[in-house]
Parts: structure tokens; C-alpha cells; sequence
């Protein structure tokens, strides 16, 4: 018997060989220690040469709190609340960073390459994708880089981070390589707040203080944007595991927030749970995957179409949820106003059924941004 689970579920040959290599040493005339020496100088020399091409386009963002000290004018009691790293995307000195290195911050202030330091203004934030823009005075420009395809990154390909762990080793450069791209084990249920999809894993090591810096392929281009890394996993203890949005999100995203001063999310007004194949074992749900509705909002675009709190949504628009094709990242298709439709399962004389919904995605009101945390 399925009954309503909305109270339950809240979250959870040796000598061939060595004679073939020596041939082929022999035919290209290089002996083999001399051929790796050789490539390991060529990546050296790329690596050296992307980074002469666009450290000065990278920045240190200082986030200032007004401290509540009524003796003090206002100026003067701004202190520093924390740090984290950007990049010039622009002759105009917009500056691409992540949301929670600007989140709470009443002054800004960024610290260039050659150790100056300049105030910025706040453009915009974008909670949903972990970005934000903030702008210096575009005659202290000192260069720009530009976004890459992340779209074409491959799993293996180099890649360079640079930014200020800790807030103090400003224009650390390390390298590393991409590791998996699609990422979608961050992902939040309802995407309102630190999305983290498609993110793309890496191995180039970041800090504390590197968040809302570059992370470049050898053309020198931004193809993310890195975001979180993770140390320890329970009582494990991990390595290698470094975490970047990618730079298609960041182009449609940072194209707006400089536009508005914000981004135009889809908005449903539920709150959803990802189903894994662990939810229908333990639940007998009748699916391994989509997303499981806990609550609807009052007046909310899923109150009118009719979505119920134990609703099940396994499409949207003919497109299964999936592990990876996740609702979340499925929200990057369509704008507020778009009508689309749900395939939904729902508990009818106690057996799962399914039916179709259309609904129609209003924005994410600012004051659903406005409330967002970083993630703990």
C-alpha cells in the first residue's frame, strides 16, 4: 500500500616491447630521457606562457563590513571581513567572482596584480550559480581575459588556477588537469540557491580565499570559474577533489547581473527532494528517479498547476530527470513565462499513477535570494 511520504522524506612480452620503444627512439633520431625532457619542458613553457599572458587580470576581492562603532565615521570602520579571488573580465573593469565571496559585504574592495589597491562597486550577485560582479574604474584596467568553451573541455585536458589562498599568497598559480565534467552531487533540490551543477572537477589545488578565481585552459582562457573543493568526507580524508562552474554558465549568467544587476531564474514555488534508486528501495516509490515534492507554496506557479505536496515529477517537456540530467540543470532551458509540461506520479487508489500538468515558471522573487545561506 503506497501511502504519502512528505514527512518522511526530507533530504538525504617485455623484451617486444622494450625493443619497439627503442626503435621508435632510434627512427626520430631523440634518445627516449631526452624526448620526455623535452616534453616536460614544452608543458612547462605553456604553462609559464598562459601565465605571463593573464596574471595581471587577476584579482583579489575584499569584502568589507561596516563595523557598528558609533564613535567612528563610516569610512573608517570598514574592516575587512574576508577574501576571495576574481578575474577582469572586461575593459571596463567588470570583475567575475563567486556570490559567497561578496555575500554580506557593504564596501568592496580589489587588490590587483601589482599589490595597488582600488574600491569596486557590487553589480550584481547570483546565488543560484555561486557568482557575483563587481566593477573597478576602468582607467586602473591593468588587462582582461577572456571566457572560454566549457563545452569542449575533455576529461584529462591541463588546466591552471590562479588566485590568493588564505587571502595572502596572491597570483598562486597551480596546474592540474580535469578530471570529470557534469558534476551534479552538489546540486540543491529546488536550484533557488547554490545550484552546482555541470560543475566541472579538477585536480589544480585550491584554498580557502582561491573562490571566484579563474580556472584557465593553456589558450589562456577562462573555461571556470572555481567554486569549493573538499578536504574531508565524513571521517575521510580527500585529495584532488577541486570543484569550478562552468564557463557557458558563467557567460549567460554574468551577461545579466552586468545587464540588471541580477538573473532571471525559473521560479515554481515547491520544495523538492532528488529521488536516487535508494529512495524507491526504501520507499517502494515506483521510480529511481525525478524529483519528490514536499510542499507547495500558496499562490505559487505549482499551487496553480495543480502540483501536490508526495507529487512526483519524473519530465519536463518530453526530458526525463535523471542523475545527471537533473531538474536543475534543466532550469537553464527555459526562462520565468515559459509553459512547460510536467509528467507527474501521484498516489491514486493507493497505487502510483501518472498524469500530465502544464505550468508556467514565474521569477525567483528577490526575496528568496535575498535569504540564501552559504551552503554548510
Amino acid at each position: 500500500m503506497q501511502t504519502g511520504l512528505g514527512t518522511r522524506i526530507m533530504g538525504r612480452g617485455t623484451r617486444a616491447i622494450a625493443l619497439t620503444v627503442f626503435l621508435v627512439a632510434m627512427a626520430s633520431f631523440i634518445p627516449i630521457s631526452q624526448a620526455v625532457a623535452q616534453s616536460a619542458t614544452t608543458a612547462d613553457t605553456d604553462v609559464v606562457t598562459v601565465v605571463d599572458d593573464v596574471a595581471n587580470a587577476v584579482v583579489t576581492v575584499l569584502n568589507l563590513q561596516q563595523l557598528n562603532d558609533p564613535g567612528q565615521d563610516s569610512a573608517a570602520s570598514l574592516q575587512a571581513n574576508s577574501s576571495g579571488t576574481g578575474f577582469i573580465l572586461d575593459k571596463e573593469g567588470h570583475i567575475v567572482t563567486n556570490w559567497h565571496v561578496v555575500t554580506g559585504g557593504d564596501a568592496f574592495e580589489v587588490i590587483l596584480a601589482d599589490g595597488s589597491k582600488e574600491p569596486a562597486k557590487l553589480i550584481g550577485s547570483d546565488p543560484r550559480d555561486d557568482l557575483a560582479v563587481v566593477q573597478i574604474d576602468a582607467s586602473r584596467v591593468p588587462d582582461f581575459v577572456s571566457l572560454g568553451d566549457s563545452s569542449k573541455l575533455k576529461p584529462g585536458q591541463s588546466v591552471i588556477a590562479i588566485g590568493s589562498p588564505l587571502g595572502a599568497f596572491t597570483n598562486t598559480v597551480t596546474d592540474g588537469i580535469i578530471s570529470g565534467l557534469g558534476r551534479n552531487e552538489f546540486s540543491g533540490s529546488s536550484a533557488d540557491c547554490q545550484n552546482y551543477s555541470n560543475l566541472i572537477q579538477h585536480t589544480a589545488p585550491i584554498n580557502h580565499g582561491n573562490s571566484g578565481g579563474p580556472l584557465f585552459n593553456l589558450k589562456g582562457e577562462v573555461v571556470g570559474v572555481n567554486t569549493l573543493g573538499l578536504s574531508t568526507v565524513g571521517n575521510d580524508v580527500v585529495q584532488g577533489l577541486f570543484f569550478a562552474v562552468p564557463s557557458d554558465i558563467v557567460m549567460q549568467a554574468v551577461q545579466e547581473l552586468i545587464a540588471t544587476g541580477t538573473i532571471a531564474a525559473p521560479y515554481i514555488g515547491a520544495d523538492l527532494v532528488t529521488l536516487d534508486p535508494s529512495y524507491n528501495a526504501a520507499y517502494d516509490l515506483g521510480t529511481d528517479n525525478g524529483m519528490y515534492v514536499t510542499d507547495v507554496q500558496r499562490k505559487s506557479p505549482a499551487a496553480d498547476a495543480g502540483l501536490r505536496p508526495d507529487d512526483i515529477i519524473l519530465s519536463v517537456d518530453g526530458k526525463e530527470i535523471t542523475q545527471t540530467a537533473t531538474w536543475a540543470l534543466m532550469l537553464y532551458d527555459f526562462k520565468p513565462g515559459d509553459t512547460v509540461e510536467l509528467v507527474v506520479q501521484r498516489v491514486q487508489n493507493n497505487a502510483w499513477v501518472q498524469g500530465k500538468l502544464e505550468i508556467t515558471f514565474g521569477q525567483t522573487p528577490q526575496e528568496v535570494f535575498a535569504a540564501c545561506q552559504l551552503a554548510s
